[in-house]
């Protein structure tokens, strides 16, 4: 099974409600799809969201990452070489990871299909079937408390709380989404980089002598603040977890020995795709440290893998955020991975047992 072209496409789904943070603000899902060709005609499938305040990644950036640096290497390699083609996408240039991230998905759906079993099986194995989180928008507080019951009411038994815009009405939202779902949800509060070390502390110290109890607190500050996400981890007793701090397996190394958080966020677009996953993953786990499994506005495509790599990790990653699919107002992908709000099954198929995508716009090279 050797690849013979590497074509990409525009996939356009508009979201139940606006995505709000402290980062942006996106009314409508905009990926680049990645369908890598073989001359056996298998297909596999990846996708690459541009998100340029996190990653830095844009349509235009992953466009040219692909056709241009990354698709001339991949041309006649055969995907049982898995090893030597994720290396050759990782080497190809620096950063884009979501560029990478979406060819290598794609690749191995492939050499998973080539073997005839389903990704997270070729991964080591585990239970096909998770739970995931749900993001709650950063808004009005009336509105947050009502989109907090709404999930619970649907079956969400955790809640990812978007803040980071306002301290003062930040610790006022998170009283009154705990108070509304005591005891029905767990809390995870997400600030986005948008405080400082300092005001983390505050606004932590506040909720906790407040008796909010928090499953924990993501990435409250910058993401090169190093020295301030270790300040307030020393200083709160919610477990401080970095996300946008981290990206790679050294930073991962870094972060871990110099305590600066308690939980390690692996996304598949931040750290160039499953290879590198992997091995964050097993350093955590060396190291004790759990990690979640998160993802950007993404698809089921995408998401899809990070279900695959979650399931067959399960022993270092312990929390799930892959809620792009229930933030989506119709999945355009047919087969593939079966997203039921927080109940996420992986089927027999092989690959990521992606069959289409509906309503692609291919884009010529």
């Amino acid at each position: 099974m050797k690849i013979t072209d590497i074509e990409l496409g525009m996939l356009r789904v508009p979201l139940k409600t606006p995505f709000k943070t402290a980062l942006r603000t996106v009314e409508t899902m905009e990926d680049v799809v990645v369908l890598v060709r073989t001359d056996s005609g298998h297909t596999g499938y990846g996708e690459a969201p541009p998100t340029a305040v996190i990653t830095g990644d844009t349509h235009g950036s992953i466009i040219e990452a692909i056709n241009t640096f990354i698709k001339p290497r991949l041309l006649g390699e055969d995907i049982s070489n898995l090893n030597r083609i994720c290396g050759l996408i990782q080497s190809s240039l620096e950063r884009n990871t979501s560029a990478k991230a979406a060819v290598e998905i794609a690749v191995y759906d492939l050499w998973a299909q080539l073997h005839g079993a389903p990704l997270y099986q070729m991964l080591g194995g585990g239970d096909p079937v998770i739970t995931t989180d749900i993001t709650i928008s950063v808004d009005y507080i009336d509105k947050m408390v009502a989109d907090s019951l709404s999930a619970v009411e649907r079956g969400f038994e955790s809640l990812k709380i978007k803040v980071g815009k306002d301290i003062g009405l930040d610790i006022e939202r998170v009283k009154a989404i705990h108070a509304a779902v005591e005891g029905r949800a767990l809390l995870r509060l997400d600030a986005n980089q948008g405080w400082t070390a300092k005001q983390a502390v505050y606004a932590m110290s506040a909720l906790e002598n407040a008796g909010v109890v928090l499953e924990l607190l993501e990435q409250p500050v910058k993401a090169a603040d190093i020295a301030g996400m270790k300040y307030v981890t020393e200083r709160v007793n919610t477990p401080v977890m970095a996300d946008e701090s981290v990206f790679s397996p050294h930073q991962v190394f870094d972060l871990i020995q110099q305590g600066a958080a308690d939980i390690i966020n692996i996304k598949l677009m931040k750290t160039g795709g499953i290879s590198n996953a992997i091995k964050i993953a097993d350093i955590a786990s060396l190291y004790g440290v759990p990690c979640m499994i998160g993802c950007m506005l993404e698809s089921s495509i995408s998401v899809a893998a990070a279900v695959h790599l979650a399931v067959a990790k399960s022993g270092a990653i312990t929390k799930v955020d892959l809620d792009g699919p229930s933030l989506s107002q119709f999945n355009p992908v047919e087969g593939g991975v079966i997203f039921n709000e927080s109940e996420i099954t992986i089927t027999d198929a092989p690959g990521l047992g992606i069959l289409q995508v509906r309503g692609l716009e291919m884009i010529k090279p």
